[in-house]
Parts: structure tokens; sequence; C-alpha cells
């Protein structure tokens, strides 16, 4: 049992809603377009479909935004309109999403996984030497914590709030993050990052009741807190 993590909404910035729920709703909650998107999709990828979205929804209803259908995309990205940003997530038995004005934030990502060790041989494929270095020395302070895990989960939610503004794949070599215990991480991109893209990123994660829950966003006024991301080659 892993105790002393915060709760995934505490992780995140003010202004900024989270939701999240363990198994689905009903199909009911999907409004007419996104139905018609739904209609192709096999029974289970229907209700998580259906949930993340009702997820998604409560926060837009927090926001003031009422009855907004969420539909992806040619590039596969929901649309959320030009006054707000946002992500959604599923893994096993469980669903989230958040939503912030972007007025506040310039991009957000969450990812969210089963708290389980990676299968043998994927952290060398998605991690650099200097990150394993990492994960290992985290695993001998904390062994309750599946590190390589969460580095995975980090770099995901890294990569959702990445695409959506600059429409270009980043691979999980692209970026290093050095995980802290205290469910923070320092962002380092190894690869050239487009000059309008706001460098002022934070990640946090934590793991609750056996689900490790990732964020990762863009304020579009930096801080000491924040201008944790060191840009372009290294």
């Amino acid at each position: 049992m892993i105790t002393g993590h915060p709760a995934p909404h505490e992780l995140l910035p003010d202004g900024v809603v989270f939701h999240d729920i363990r198994g689905d709703v009903s199909l009911d909650v999907l409004l007419p377009p996104e139905r018609d998107v739904a209609a192709s999709f096999s029974e289970r990828r229907r209700r998580e479909y259906a949930t993340v979205r009702h997820c998604a929804r409560r926060g837009l209803s927090d926001l003031g935004l009422v009855n907004t259908a969420i539909v992806n995309d040619e590039s596969g990205c929901p649309i959320w309109g030009e006054s707000v940003v946002g992500s959604m997530t599923h893994c096993r038995g469980y669903r989230a999403a958040v939503v912030g004005p972007s007025a506040l934030i310039a991009g957000i990502g969450i990812d969210a996984e089963v708290a389980e060790e990676l299968p043998r041989g994927v952290l060398a494929r998605i991690s650099s030497v200097a990150e394993q270095d990492r994960v290992a020395s985290l695993a001998h302070e904390r062994a309750d914590v599946p590190w390589d895990r969460v580095l995975f989960c980090v770099k995901e939610s890294i990569f959702k709030a990445w695409y959506p503004l600059t429409r270009t794949g980043l691979g999980f070599l692209d970026v290093e993050v050095f995980l802290e215990a205290d469910t923070s991480g320092q962002i380092r991109f190894l690869r050239e990052v487009p000059a309008d893209l706001p460098e002022a990123w934070k990640v946090r994660w934590t793991v609750n009741d056996g689900i490790i829950i990732a964020a990762a966003w863009m304020t579009l006024t930096p801080s000491v807190e924040c201008a944790s991301t060191t840009r372009g080659i290294h």
C-alpha cells in the first residue's frame, strides 16, 4: 500500500479542474455528435469514450460551460474550444479528465497507469541511462513505488501537452525527466523546441489506490517554481 501521496486534484495549479471515476457510466451521457463518433467502437471502447467525456463535461460545467460535446479533430486531439485546454485519460478501471482556462495555461496533459512495474526491457527503450540510474536510486529509497511506470506515465503526460500545441511527435528519448520523490520532476528536452512554445513547464505525479496519475502543463507566465525546463538539444 503506497501512502503519503497527494490526491490528484492537489497536483494541479489554481483554476484547473480535475474529475475522475472508477468504472464506467451509462452510454446515455454521450451527446449526439459524440454518439455518432462512437457508433463504430467496440462496447468497451464506447464506455471508455463516454466515461472520460463525462469527467471532462463535469469539469467544463465547473468552468461555466454546459452541455459541451467533446469530439476529436482529424489528428485525434479533443476539440476544447478557444477558451479551454484539457486532457483525458483512462486505464484499467479508471477514467479522468482535466480542464482549465487557456488564459491561465497554454496546454496540459494527464496520463493514468495501473501502478505496476513495466514489462522487462521496456524501461531501457523509453529512457536514457541517466533516467534509469535515477529510477534505480529512487527504488532503493522507496521500493513500494513502481518508479519505472511513474517515469513512463509522466512522459505520456508531457506528450499529451506537447502535441496539441506543436502538431509534431515527441519520442520517449526526446525528453528526459528527472523524477523527485516529492511527486515532482524536472524536464529536459533533447530535441529542438519550437520557439513559440511556453518555456515554463511543470510536471507532477502521484499514486493513489493503485493508480499512477501524472500531469504536465505549461504556464503562460514563467515563475521561479515552474521554470524547470531546459530547451533545445542537449
